[in-house]
């Protein structure tokens, strides 16, 4: 049976072609849904990032790779700094369809994609497609296998940690409140902390309200607010879902450092999704931040994932470089 590929500009058009197929009751990824990437593309993209996706089908499986248009013969990941996961999105394990869709794309000069917490599949496939791949480690992600009651995780976590916890808290005299649906009030103070806090400006307010309205629709959502006095002094924004439990956002007034407000926030916010969700993993994003070894088990690298296609003059000198660069590395390491 022969693989029927075909190439899309238009999103739409790959939500009319794939039907219910990467809809949320067959995704069980975020990051895989039609829904995330149209969210990104509206608030995150920019007149020069255009949406070019490959689908590959052959009898029950079909592969898509989202990517974008970047410059002439170049295209990236239709991702942006929210993306925590990039892969290609499957229905089956066919991986020739892989090898299809890398054939598809041979106008492209440069391919970059990232995060990739497996690269291997892609990288093989495209260099059966005879493309160059060199992978680069991105970031990293931190994970945690939690167990089934709170306190068992909080008895294995730092005794710095348990102990400022325990004595800020008192000290403090924080309310909290933890929403598992969109709450307006509540999604005001959110945006209220993050203005007084050491972030910078939001990203994309758009996205996030997108974001956060979708999956409290659906149950995913878990919203943190503590309050002093009465005044919103910190925020987490976690989603919940098969499984998985992922903090997005974070964020304490710096006015209310002394307090640790993030460090109370955040003992509660893995009390309740630990109780009352019970998820296998939970993930604290991209990051090296070295609070989060605190709360977590081990990092694991993410990756960075650039495809030459050699046949296209316009990868020529930016392959030259990288290997140059290689040898210049092996040289000064000798």
């Amino acid at each position: 049976m022969t693989v029927n590929v075909k190439l899309f500009d238009s999103l739409a058009d790959v939500m009319a072609d794939a039907g219910d197929a990467l809809d949320r009751s067959q995704q069980p990824s975020l990051y895989d849904r039609i829904a995330w990437f149209e969210m990104t593309s509206k608030h995150c993209g920019s007149d020069e990032r255009s949406p070019l996706v490959a689908r590959a089908l052959r009898g029950d499986s079909a592969a898509w790779l989202f990517l974008c248009r970047t410059g002439p013969r170049r295209a990236e990941a239709l991702a942006s700094w929210y993306t925590l996961a990039f892969d290609v999105v499957r229905r089956g394990e066919d991986d020739s369809l892989l090898v299809a869709i890398a054939g598809a794309l041979k106008e492209l000069a440069l391919i970059e994609l990232a995060p990739l917490a497996n690269p291997e599949p892609i990288e093989r496939a495209f260099e059966t497609a005879d493309w160059k791949a060199v992978r680069a480690v991105w970031s990293e992600n931190w994970e945690l296998q939690p167990p089934k009651d709170f306190e068992s995780f909080w008895e294995a976590r730092p005794g710095k940690l348990r102990s400022t916890v325990k004595r800020k808290a008192k000290k403090a005299n924080l309310e909290i409140a933890i929403h598992r649906a969109f709450d307006g009030q509540a999604w005001d103070d959110y945006r209220k902390v993050y203005a007084q806090s050491w972030k910078p400006e939001e990203g994309s307010w758009g996205f996030m309200r997108a974001f956060a309205e979708s999956e409290g629709s659906a149950g995913a959502l878990r919203l943190g607010i503590a309050y002093r006095d009465g005044a919103p002094v910190a925020a987490q924004l976690w989603h919940v879902e098969n499984g998985r439990a992922t903090i997005h956002k974070l964020a304490y007034a710096e006015n209310a450092k002394s307090y640790s407000p993030g460090s109370i926030l955040s003992e509660a916010m893995f009390r309740h999704v630990i109780e009352e969700d019970q998820p296998d993993i939970i993930d604290y994003g991209t990051g090296s931040e070295p609070y989060k070894a605190d709360w977590m088990d081990a990092p694991r690298p993410l990756y960075e994932l650039k495809l030459y296609n050699p046949r296209q003059p316009r990868a020529w000198l930016p392959l030259l470089r990288h290997r140059f660069s290689g040898l210049v590395r092996r040289a000064s390491s000798d």
